[in-house]
């Protein structure tokens, strides 16, 4: 299971996702574990974050980053500079 990070994708892309559609989640410096039900697709538009997979390398991502979370993954966040973020579930 892989996170997907897209760095600084082009606004014809987010355009085409519908990014400013989605809701906003916002979250102050913490950490904490987390399990994906779903496939998440999410756009930073604040903030740095190191997500850990369960077994797997850290991942670090924050502004400007598209991410995309499978289904089924267990992580830990640890959200270094407070979080602002468009989100969907599919």
């Amino acid at each position: 299971m892989e996170i997907n990070v897209e760095s600084q994708p082009s606004k014809e892309r987010l355009n085409e996702l519908g990014v400013s559609k989605w809701d906003i989640w916002t979250k102050e410096v913490s950490k904490f574990p987390w399990t994906y039900d779903t496939q998440e697709t999410c756009y930073f538009l604040e903030g740095d974050v190191i997500v850990t997979p369960e077994g797997g390398q850290p991942v670090q991502m924050g502004k400007g980053d598209l991410v995309t979370f499978p289904a089924g993954m267990s992580c830990t966040w640890e959200i270094k500079s407070d979080v602002k973020k468009h989100y969907c579930f599919d």
